[in-house]
């Protein structure tokens, strides 16, 4: 049967606002009992106690459990919650929704259309975390997520969504009450740790990198391996990785398009150009409005480069004491892109931990495509 993928960009006038998701439905835009994943930008700090995450992922649960009938037990094992923190400079905070209808019209001949396929691992113990194990798992869920897809090969796939999680004070003495050792104890470095495992996966995967070339001591220290499609996000509220493939697959109907590239510094915009062109639309500073109506979703990372220089100039996003790194490239990519998109509803996630090159990182727009 053929399936067609609807992705809805919904603005957040909080972690806990529902409002446009039930608008939708309320007005038959939108299957509740057909949505498969949820992706959003939260305006919390991103960090270890960044609560609005799990807020947020609360409330699109129950709200969606409302809607279906289905308790929010259910609504979790069916649907794939990815809320990334950290809304800073003028990124705003919003809901991208995926729904996967089926009996859609017969794909068009010789053209393809978005995919979506979801899957998730088991949980993972504190000790496994940052480490081979998480990136071996995550390699199965991809290549299952694929499959769900219907996408046959990698080069099919543009973009990859995983939801890790982290390390907090209690699961670390957790696994040293079972006499295990944890990637890190910093709860907050733990984040990186799981970041980068869930990202090699992905290259594992994808054919980026292979597993038996690489072992523990390479995970957030060997910048040579990398994704150039992996977009991964750690938080408190699980245990196990959450995944989203997005491709393009000529198995699937409808007027929606996926593409990529991979900024190679913070203000590579050139990137997010070269991706908007591999999707139909004509890049411009900003892009034409009759083309920025066409663009449905903008996907990307963001990374301080550890050599503390951007293209021979010094930045300071790693000496500040006060405001993590990650914040701040949230802001400086966000406000790269947001100039060519002529919008701040924008997916910028922070730590890039081997996903794309140091400093820089994958870019992924969904379009509409021209009939």
């Amino acid at each position: 049967m053929t399936r067609q993928t609807r992705v809805h960009r919904i603005p957040a006038a909080g972690p806990d606002d529902v409002s446009g998701l039930l608008a939708l439905a309320a007005g038959g835009a939108l299957q509740p009992d057909r949505v498969v994943a949820v992706l959003g930008k939260t305006e919390g700090n991103g960090c270890v106690n960044d609560f609005t995450r799990g807020f947020a992922t609360a409330s699109l649960k129950t709200a969606l459990a409302g809607l279906t009938g289905r308790s929010a037990a259910a609504v979790e094992q069916d649907v794939v919650f990815v809320m990334s923190g950290g809304t800073e400079g003028g990124l705003s905070p919003h809901w991208l929704v995926f729904e996967v209808l089926d009996g859609a019209a017969p794909p068009q001949a010789g053209r393809k259309a978005l995919a979506v396929g979801c899957a998730r691992t088991r949980a993972f113990p504190p000790h496994e975390v940052g480490r081979m194990a998480q990136v071996r798992e995550t390699a199965l869920a991809v290549q299952a997520a694929m499959q769900d897809a219907g996408i046959t090969g990698p080069d099919d796939v543009h973009y990859v969504q995983v939801k890790c999680p982290l390390l907090t004070r209690a699961r670390i003495e957790q696994a040293r009450g079972a006499g295990r050792d944890t990637a890190t104890e910093d709860t907050y470095a733990s984040m990186g740790y799981s970041r980068a495992a869930s990202a090699l996966g992905v290259a594992v995967a994808l054919g980026e990198a292979a597993a038996d070339s690489f072992g523990d001591a390479a995970i957030g220290h060997d910048w040579s391996l990398f994704s150039s499609r992996a977009s991964t996000s750690a938080g408190v509220e699980l245990l196990e990785n959450q995944i989203m493939v997005l491709g393009n697959s000529a198995a699937w109907s409808g007027d929606l398009l996926a593409a990529h590239d991979v900024m190679a510094d913070a203000i590579d915009a050139a990137a997010l150009a070269r991706a908007l062109a591999a999707a139909g639309i004509a890049p411009g500073i900003p892009i034409a409005a009759a083309e920025a109506t066409r663009l449905v979703a903008v996907l990307a990372k963001a990374e301080a480069s550890r050599s503390g220089m951007i293209r021979g100039s010094r930045h300071t996003m790693l000496d500040d004491s006060d405001i993590p790194a990650s914040r701040h490239a949230r802001a400086v990519v966000g406000g790269a892109l947001a100039a060519i998109c002529g919008t701040t509803s924008i997916f910028v996630s922070g730590g890039a931990e081997h996903q794309g090159p140091d400093g820089g990182g994958p870019v992924a727009v969904i379009a509409r495509c021209l009939s």
